[in-house]
């Protein structure tokens, strides 16, 4: 912009005008050309830009956005900008890469614990099967199942101290056994163990598991080992049942269906023989274990709730120990009454003793441990599968010959089982399933209409065919 300045008097006292030069050297907002690279302006000067375009760098593009004003733009702008983007876009790869790296690490967890799960399922099914097989040959020799009953559950001291050596061997933080035992023990309450809590949770507990072990026992002395695992699978049907009534579970008519299904067979497989001789009384004694299993776990979790690991090896410890304090009367009435008389000591058979204790304690600690290091479901599982496990064995080993209402029993009941494993939002679940699936098919389906409509313009434009569009 230019000035004028006020005007002088000369000798003639004629006004003259005068023509100053420019303070101003520079366009407002315009980058001066012998600005300092110390000035308030901290962009590169045009001195730099012509070195950048002398040497050849990013030139074209500089010239082009000087030449018209780009907003903001100072010579280098380009350069920075793309230093910028190559930045950012590594900062984008990064958290790709960490996002990618991280549900690698949540895939290869969930696989581990797949695979931990059926490896416990296995073990769970062949440690059931086998404590079937082998009560069945110990009844051979020693048909005395109370006694086998106390027995195996006296084994259940073993269950903590098992849990502790794993804890010294898993843990960094090691406590005292004391300290531990303290710890866990606060499944009884906040106080702890005590001898009141001792007798008041722990016998009821006790005789249900007494109860459940010794009618199952009965009950194989008179049915094969494949009905009476088939029937036991029925105490599922129960526990929902009496949840439902008993503590106000949520309804579910896919689970009355399964329970409806579970009686049906449990009907059929007394009218396998026709509703007399042993096979009725087994086929009673059976349900009666179910129902008392039902029971015990229907009130576990009223009056204990649920407990993790320790807590759960305490108790197992706790109610072997009861059962050795309080229960070992019972078989000694049994034996002196010659209910169940055994001989002398030495001709007991030790070794099948052993082998059925040993599998049922497997058994217990499989299905706690189980829940802790994989899926609740697959532990259902592993019991369920126990029922093909022992069909095996009895036709393989005892040449069994099943008829066919009892397979047909067996099959019903095992598919009501498998129903009631089925979660409570199974049908919300199900129906967004399908809603995503028909979704997904309508987007293929049109993509493929996609795909032919250019294929057919194609072919079309091949052929020498003009499309006219309608006005």
């Amino acid at each position: 912009m230019n000035s004028v300045d006020a005007p002088e008097e000369t000798a003639g006292d004629r006004p003259s005008f005068r023509l100053q030069p420019l303070k101003t050297t520079h366009l407002p907002g315009k980058t001066s050309p012998s600005r300092s690279a110390g000035g308030s302006d901290s962009r590169p000067s045009y001195r730099d830009a012509v070195k950048v375009t002398a040497n050849g760098v990013h030139d074209i593009e500089d010239r082009i956005l000087r030449i018209t004003g780009y907003y903001g733009y100072y010579p280098g702008y380009s350069s920075h900008r793309r230093e910028d983007g190559s930045e950012s876009h590594a900062e984008t790869l990064a958290s790709e890469a960490s996002g990618e790296q991280g549900q690698c690490q949540s895939c290869a967890a969930t696989i581990l614990k797949v695979l931990s799960g059926l490896l416990v399922v296995v073990f769970i099914s062949s440690s059931w099967v086998g404590t079937t097989q082998v009560v069945q040959l110990t009844f051979q020799s020693f048909s005395c199942p109370f006694f086998i009953t106390w027995f195996s559950t006296n084994w259940n001291i073993l269950f903590f101290p098992l849990y502790y050596s794993g804890h010294l061997v898993t843990t960094r933080e090691k406590q005292s056994p004391i300290q531990k035992f303290r710890e866990c023990s606060r499944i009884f309450g906040e106080e702890g163990l005590t001898l009141k809590l001792f007798v008041k949770r722990t016998a009821p507990f006790s005789i249900l598991w007494t109860l459940t072990n010794y009618l199952y026992l009965l009950a194989l002395r008179k049915l094969t080992a494949t009905d009476v695992s088939a029937l036991y699978c029925c105490h599922k049907a129960f526990v929902f049942l009496l949840s439902w009534i008993v503590l106000k579970d949520r309804f579910m008519g896919v689970r009355i269906v399964a329970a409806i299904m579970a009686i049906t067979g449990i009907v059929m497989m007394a009218y396998a023989d026709g509703f007399h001789g042993d096979s009725i009384i087994g086929v009673a004694l059976a349900v009666g274990s179910a129902s008392t299993s039902a029971l015990y776990k229907v009130l576990f979790k009223m009056f204990l709730g649920s407990s993790n690991l320790g807590e759960a090896a305490h108790f197992f410890s706790t109610l072997g120990f009861f059962n050795l304090v309080f229960i070992s009367c019972v078989p000694l009435v049994l034996y002196f009454t010659k209910v169940e008389h055994w001989g002398s000591l030495s001709t007991l058979p030790w070794g099948y003793l052993c082998g059925v204790a040993g599998l049922w304690l497997a058994f217990n600690i499989l299905v706690n441990v189980g829940v802790v290091l994989t899926y609740p479901i697959l532990i259902s599982i592993g019991t369920l599968l126990s029922v093909p496990g022992n069909a095996a064995v009895d036709v393989l080993k005892h040449e069994v010959i099943f008829s066919v209402v009892r397979l047909a029993a067996t099959c019903i009941i095992c598919l009501g089982f498998l129903l009631l494993l089925l979660p409570e939002e199974w049908d919300s679940v199900t129906l967004r399933f399908l809603a995503a699936f028909a979704d997904k098919k309508a987007e293929e389906h049109g993509e493929e209409l996609t795909e032919s409509s250019v294929h057919t313009r194609s072919r079309s434009r091949a052929n020498g065919a003009v499309s006219i569009p309608l006005a």
